[in-house]
């Protein structure tokens, strides 16, 4: 059995079908987990969703802040953006079940290999956080987004506040920085404050911030973290980083890695993307 993660996808279902064809994958060999953002930005959003959710057991996708967007726009929580192609999801006959379906969605996933830890994310840890906590905190959020309550949860979702994490936090506030970190974070302060402004690469960070996976004595620079939505950071492999978001949407490549036995064992594939976005 071979384990394939694959960056952000967005709505690009051409490129995903041609990657999926080139890797040879199998759902009744192989596991595949897409690292968020299934939807919005690209034309097929509808077919991306319907392609996942075939695949049943075979494939997880991690919850990303485009498809938290899908959700709150769907329940009425959240307006239309300017550049959503979302529409087409929208006025599906099958719509609800894909929203049931994608809420129910991890929003952290970790395997263990024979050498130590991989743990997979949208786009961020915060430097306070081990493994368990990632796991624990996630799966806090996780329980609120599959609950009765789910819709008003998204009616209190957005904000840059707080900033910062504490164990203190609790209510809307605790789970508004579990998902802004989990999947908007890109840059923050050695302390873990979330800087959101800033969506340019690495060498662009903000004065007193840093890229999250470069703080001093993170608490999960032991693992092998594996996340997407950075596109302007591209394709990045460190021993302890695998960063997937190669910016497909944008006209560049869709990525797919093959994760072996250990945590070097790792293997880029990729195809070419047609661009669907302009960024601007």
């Amino acid at each position: 059995m071979a384990l394939y993660l694959i960056g952000d996808v967005q709505g690009c279902d051409e490129p995903l079908a041609r990657l999926l064809d080139h890797i040879d994958f199998s759902p009744s060999r192989d596991q595949l987990v897409l690292l968020g953002d299934l939807v919005n930005r690209g034309p097929d959003s509808l077919a991306v969703l319907r392609r996942i959710q075939r695949l049943d057991g075979a494939a997880q996708s991690l919850l990303g802040n485009h498809d938290l967007h899908l959700l709150g726009v769907a329940q009425g929580a959240r307006k239309h953006g300017r550049k959503d192609t979302l529409d087409e999801v929208l006025a599906a006959p099958d719509r609800e079940a894909l929203v049931d379906w994608l809420r129910r969605q991890p929003m952290a996933l970790h395997r263990q290999l024979a050498d130590g830890e991989l743990l997979m994310v949208h786009a961020g840890v915060l430097p306070q956080w081990s493994l368990s906590d990632t796991l624990g905190l996630a799966s806090e959020l996780e329980s609120v987004l599959r609950g009765p309550a789910w819709t008003e949860f998204l009616q209190t979702m957005y904000g840059n506040e707080p900033a910062q994490w504490s164990d203190a936090l609790s209510g809307s506030a605790r789970l508004r920085v579990i998902v802004n970190a989990l999947t908007r974070l890109r840059f923050c302060s050695a302390e873990g404050v979330m800087e959101f402004e800033t969506k340019d690469g690495s060498a662009a960070a903000p004065a007193g911030f840093m890229p999250w996976f470069d703080v001093p004595g993170r608490r999960t620079a032991k693992l092998v973290v594996a996340f997407g939505h950075w596109s302007t950071l591209g394709w990045l492999s460190r021993p302890d980083l695998l960063s997937t978001d190669t910016g497909c949407v944008w006209g560049g490549c869709l990525s797919a890695v093959r994760i072996g036995a250990t945590a070097a064992d790792r293997e880029l594939i990729q195809v070419r993307c047609a661009q669907s976005q302009k960024p601007g």
